[in-house]
């Protein structure tokens, strides 16, 4: 068994793989170890099976870090068009489903077959089953890495296990407590891209409503998005909640625009003049889910709750404009997230501060590099995380 090589690497997820294709390009030596029986698990289940693997509106504004101008360098010199290009060289059929998001027309398998057609032409090794148990610097440079398979040695170690979002995956902490052992800083870790759920008084409100689907604009913080919101029997999800759980914190509201294309206060006036005899429940419930709308008085506050049975001639100008303002505004306060059980990603990491944001290098511990989830990079929903494990990856792969 060949046991020395140029290069380890930890992980076969998307960093790990792309990071093996350009350093097995330069003539490296390279061995990827996994502890699954097979590589590139949550490449499988991404996007519905289907992959979107990466957005054409990537910018480094769309990405959650420490330090917000890390991640410049890596996107600015692997950019989405170049893994496009890599995909199109495959023949691998693609579309853009939307807001820039880029799915694979024949599933996810494709692209992590591409992945692993481009580690095989680079010469790249692949060891699935193999948990590493120990990985120690040698005097003079260089790691021992002591796994289940036996110990192997490398000049560099790239570290690509992501974070221990979606352990069901095999999602572990192992990148942190590596680094934590080596004095590397570690920026709170915390579920990304994740539901969020509501006390069991909030929810009690809520849950014949589970299913209902709503469009809608969702703020907190500094986040504010507009896509679809889905009501669950834990509390909120779709697309806008998962996209502002990254900038949720605990104690915190979240603000929710029921009607973001349409302003309310002037359309329900409108309606009062030429629909007088229709009741209000009737209107909401031309613009919202009607399960919804026969229940906003308990679920949003919104008002005193006999208004809703009257009809509009009957109703003063300015119960609709409260009606309407709260529409606009349903706040609500999440007593938490889901975890890390179904988070999509990992919120904070390695602190970028401790790698060079050209190479990944690690600054207190030569040879090593650190790619993906596993660094205080997070990106938005739609295939930005993708991006940053392609581009972080390269960035490595080049360098080690």
């Amino acid at each position: 068994m060949d046991t020395h090589h140029d290069i380890i690497i930890a992980g076969g997820g998307a960093a790990g793989l792309y990071a093996a294709i350009f350093a097995g390009r330069r003539g490296r030596r390279v061995l990827v170890l996994d502890h699954a029986e097979k590589v590139g698990k949550k490449i499988l289940i991404s996007g519905g099976g289907r992959c979107n693997f990466t957005n054409l509106e990537v910018k480094p504004d769309r990405y959650l870090s420490a330090n917000p101008h890390f991640a410049i360098s890596a996107l600015k010199r692997h950019t989405q068009h170049d893994f496009i290009a890599l995909v199109d060289r495959h023949g691998i059929g693609w579309h853009e489903k939307k807001l820039g998001q880029l799915f694979c027309d024949d599933g996810a398998p494709r692209i992590l077959g591409m992945l692993l057609d481009e580690c095989a032409d680079a010469g790249v090794a692949i060891r699935t089953a193999c948990r590493i148990d120990e990985v120690t610097p040698v005097d003079g440079g260089g790691f021992s890495v002591v796994t289940s398979h036996g110990t192997f040695t490398a000049d560099s170690f790239i570290l690509a296990t992501g974070g221990p979002s979606i352990p069901k995956m095999g999602a572990t902490d192992f990148a942190f407590r590596l680094a934590r052992k080596w004095g590397l800083n570690i920026v709170e870790p915390r579920p990304a891209l994740v539901p969020l759920t509501f006390a069991p008084v909030d929810l009690d409100k809520l849950k014949d409503l589970s299913g209902v689907p709503l469009e809608a604009s969702v703020s907190c913080g500094k986040g504010r998005f507009r896509e679809a919101l889905l009501i669950t029997h834990r509390g909120l999800s779709g697309p806008s909640i998962l996209q502002i759980s990254s900038y949720w914190r605990e104690t915190e509201a979240v603000r929710i625009d029921l009607s973001p294309d349409l302003a309310l206060a002037e359309h329900l006036k409108g309606l009062k003049k030429t629909r007088h005899k229709a009741e209000l429940k009737t209107i909401l419930g031309e613009i919202l889910p009607r399960r919804f709308a026969e229940r906003l008085f308990e679920v949003a506050l919104i008002g005193p709750a006999p208004v809703v049975n009257r009809p509009m001639a009957d109703i003063k100008d300015a119960d609709l404009m409260a009606v309407a303002s709260a529409l606009h505004a349903w706040t609500v306060l999440p007593d938490g997230t889901e975890g890390y059980r179904t988070a999509e990603v990992t919120l904070g990491g390695i602190d970028t501060a401790e790698l060079s944001s050209k190479t990944m290098e690690a600054k207190k511990v030569p040879g090593l590099f650190v790619v993906g989830e596993a660094v205080d990079v997070t990106g938005w929903l739609g295939g930005y995380n993708f991006q940053w494990a392609w581009s972080s990856g390269h960035a490595a792969g080049m360098a080690a």
